[in-house]
């Protein structure tokens, strides 16, 4: 996992993949979404400590990182 030096909300800012979230999809699209795998699943604070500062609260993680992170 490459950090990516543009944070942009779509993409995860540890690997600069898309991070598929639902409330993204939803804010560009203006469609309606599910509830995104995000708000269900747990992060370790080692993890989200992995995550730039500047990144934080902008970005999600995508699910492959976050599975990694857990392997």
């Amino acid at each position: 996992m490459t950090p990516t030096p543009n944070f942009k909300p779509q993409n995860c800012p540890l690997c600069g993949q898309p991070n598929q979230c639902a409330m993204e999809v939803q804010a560009a699209t203006g469609i309606q979404q599910p509830p995104c795998w995000c708000t269900q699943a747990q992060f370790s604070a080692e993890l989200l400590n992995k995550i730039p500062e500047a990144a934080r609260g902008v970005a999600c993680l995508c699910a492959a990182c976050v599975k990694a992170a857990t392997a």
